[in-house]
């Protein structure tokens, strides 16, 4: 699903910026990765992130994925440089991921998931593309947060079967997909980091 004019705000300003530097950072100390590592970051948006990634992990190649042609659109505006030249930018939807199965290091998800109506979907999604022993870094959001009385007013989200804490470990668990560390307000969302384990359903 894309973000309305609110969403694409709150991902598009200075404070979320800074909030991707801190939990970019918390990924990076509880699961480094090798120098030169292949990496995804779906629900890419204007790419902030992705020139965060760059710069703390240093792939080799770096992929970026939003649906939401607007924000690919910004994406090549916002990223220059040494980020732009090993960049791949994509149009399309987590739920069929334009990459062959095992061909990633990682993958990034800032908040993408709670987005997308068929999450367990592109859970299997992540799995499949990603190598034994790859890493999904994630950070989401959780209905009480954004399906309350006010927010609910103002942002657009699916409304139905979405997940909790609990529904999401046991789906990330189903996917293969192993919470290795968290840092997690069960009432609000989750930062975490799973690794791809040879039980894929």
């Amino acid at each position: 699903m894309k973000l309305n004019w609110a969403e694409r705000w709150v991902v598009n300003n200075p404070i979320r910026v800074f909030q991707q530097y801190i939990e970019i950072k918390w990924l990076l100390q509880m699961m480094p990765l090798k120098t030169g590592a292949i990496i995804l970051e779906v629900g890419c948006g204007r790419g902030a992130g992705a020139r965060l990634i760059h710069k703390a992990f240093k792939p080799s190649q770096l992929h970026i994925l939003d649906l939401d042609i607007k924000m690919i659109q910004g994406a090549k505006t916002y990223l220059s440089g040494s980020t732009k030249d090993i960049m791949t930018m994509y149009v399309g939807d987590s739920i069929d991921l334009p990459f062959k199965s095992d061909a990633l290091d990682a993958l990034f998800g800032f908040g993408f998931l709670h987005h997308v109506p068929n999450w367990r979907c592109a859970l299997s999604e992540i799995a499949r593309v990603l190598k034994s022993g790859g890493v999904y870094y994630m950070e989401e959001l959780y209905p009480s947060l954004y399906q309350n009385v006010i927010t609910k007013r103002i942002l657009l989200h699916p409304e139905h079967d979405r997940f909790t804490s609990k529904d999401l470990r046991t789906e990330l668990d189903a996917a293969g997909l192993r919470l290795i560390n968290s840092f997690e307000l069960k009432k609000m969302g989750i930062l975490g980091v799973a690794v791809k384990s040879d039980r894929i359903r």
